[in-house]
């Protein structure tokens, strides 16, 4: 990922660094006098630079792991493989068959359901499995959860609480984005029991560690357990045996909040900031939230909108989105912005605009993440306005052809999360997993960005595809910049990092369609080898 010098035989490595790169030959000065050590233990593999994923949420994937995952598409975990579930009868057994090996008592927290495999579900259906036993469903994109009756006196919710508040279907038992965050709240002592949430974070470790990453930015930290909890975890769990970084960027509006005393909070993070260890660190950067989900359907759209003409929602209303954006702009701050749809982008670009307007900034300052619907004038308009962009590419393998049938039409689903729209207008991006809404595997990621192959095998948005070396930078260099590491991390050169990917193929070799299918041998971390044991 060096464009002097893209290809080498030998790497020197001294301590946790890279001395030089080149050949047995080049590299000779460094050793006059000396005999040095030769590990050619990777002599038959590959080595690229450690793979970054710039877009995590430990805390959320901590809590969402230990559930019952039923899911419309396979999915393949550290030492667990699970089948698709598909169809409302199908999903509804899967939820009474769990339920019946449970013990007495022991609440069901499922994750993964979502309507366009698994139809209609409600409350009410759900009470029909146990009107006794807690039922809580979590939908695939985390921002919307269904509840049955027994999960709603657990949860302590009245009819009437869910009937009063904005963000809640009171009939059909559906909370989501702030209303889910009230609900999350109530269950906090069972989510983030110690033990549950210790284990949640170990497998978290395996996940990241099986698709190769030695980096990671968890882009919302504090969101889901509160940020004394989360900086314990990580303080316990990302020890220096760890073999990945973990950059956190904290958000600036507490999730759910409808206001906020933004001079308080900027002093907070202030202080979260000097709280850096071996493997845990802040950058100066702060995550902020526009429309809702994209998995969940709850995005903002402009014209013509959703098929079914169903209303999108905003996380964090436009007023108080551009009072905090003000304020971490005049600080300096990077602010990563969360925007689903174009209506959502909208909102961004005239922000971004204003904020140009009062203050210029140049270089790295503000990150559209995920761009689900966008069209090729607001890429332009944010390419003039100096935006970068971090893409959740995993939506069109999973949610283009489902999308294409029941909400968004051909032509905005065929495009959704456009690369190729990015890179023909100059701006840089990298690739997330943002995971669980895609797996944690980064040549997966790639494989979607070149291929852009639908879960049914169908090409979506062919002129949308980027190269395979534009892939592997936006898996590696390209992230590294998003997360402003690019001096120490993202590419195999003098100074940097000693962190590896080791695959058994190279992904420039194989056929494009079978980039998915390398294998991750290990990674090297700052020096030091861990073979992959998954």
């Amino acid at each position: 990922m060096n464009p002097s010098l893209p290809v080498a035989d030998t790497v020197v490595v001294r301590g946790s660094r890279i001395l030089e790169v080149g050949t047995a030959e080049s590299i000779r000065p460094w050793f006059s006098g000396q005999t040095p050590e030769i590990d050619d233990t990777f002599r038959d593999a590959v080595l690229m630079p450690g793979f970054i994923d710039p877009h995590v949420h430990p805390a959320l994937a901590s809590i969402l792991l230990p559930m019952h995952w039923i899911t419309g598409v396979d999915w393949k975990l550290p030492g667990r493989s699970l089948t698709s579930v598909r169809g409302q009868n199908e999903f509804l057994n899967r939820l009474t068959e769990i339920e019946s090996q449970l013990s007495e008592g022991e609440p069901l927290v499922s994750w993964g359901y979502h309507e366009l495999w698994h139809g209609p579900v409600s409350g009410g259906l759900l009470s029909r499995i146990s009107n006794r036993r807690p039922i809580v469903v979590w939908h695939r994109g985390f921002h919307s959860l269904y509840l049955n009756d027994a999960a709603m006196a657990w949860a302590g919710i009245t009819r009437e609480d869910a009937e009063r508040h904005p963000q809640v279907d009171a009939e059909r038992q559906l909370f989501y984005e702030s209303g889910m965050a009230m609900v999350l709240a109530r269950l906090r002592s069972y989510l983030l029991a110690p033990e549950r949430i210790k284990a949640g974070y170990r497998a978290f470790k395996d996940v990241i560690r099986a698709g190769g990453n030695t980096t990671i930015g968890d882009m919302a930290f504090g969101k889901i357990g509160g940020e004394e909890l989360e900086w314990q975890l990580c303080q316990e769990t990302f020890d220096e045996s760890t073999p990945f970084r973990v950059q956190m960027t904290p958000v600036g509006i507490p999730f759910g909040a409808d206001s906020v005393d933004i001079p308080a909070r900027m002093a907070h993070l202030k202080s979260l900031r000097a709280k850096n260890t071996a493997r845990a660190h802040f950058g100066k950067s702060v995550k902020l939230f526009a429309d809702g989900g994209f998995f969940s359907n709850l995005m903002q759209l402009h014209w013509p909108g959703r098929i079914e003409g169903q209303d999108g929602h905003w996380i964090t209303s436009p007023e108080l989105l551009r009072q905090a954006a003000e304020a971490y702009w005049d600080a300096g701050d990077v602010i990563h912005i969360h925007t689903s749809a174009d209506l959502g982008l909208e909102l961004v670009l005239d922000t971004l605009e204003h904020l140009q307007a009062r203050r210029p900034r140049f270089g790295r300052k503000l990150v559209i993440e995920h761009l689900g619907v966008s069209t090729p004038e607001q890429i332009q308009r944010a390419a003039e306005l100096g935006a970068n962009a971090s893409v959740n590419i995993y939506y069109v393998h999973e949610l283009s052809d489902r999308f294409y049938k029941c909400i968004l039409g051909y032509e905005r689903a065929s495009q959704m999360s456009r690369l190729g729209t990015l890179t023909r207008n100059n701006i840089r991006f990298s690739l997330h997993s943002d995971f669980s809404m895609a797996p944690a595997a980064p040549l997966v990621n790639a494989w979607v960005a070149v291929n852009r192959l639908c879960e049914t095998g169908k090409v979506m948005g062919e002129l949308e595809r980027i190269s395979v070396e534009q892939a592997m930078k936006a898996i590696t260099i390209d992230a590294a910049y998003i997360l402003g590491m690019d001096g120490e991390v993202g590419s195999i050169r003098a100074g940097k990092k000693a962190d590896f990917a080791v695959l058994d193929s190279d992904p420039f070799e194989v056929p494009p369609e079978r980039i998915r299918e390398i294998k991750v041998l290990g990674t090297v971390f700052e020096g030091k080898y861990f073979p992959n044991s998954f």
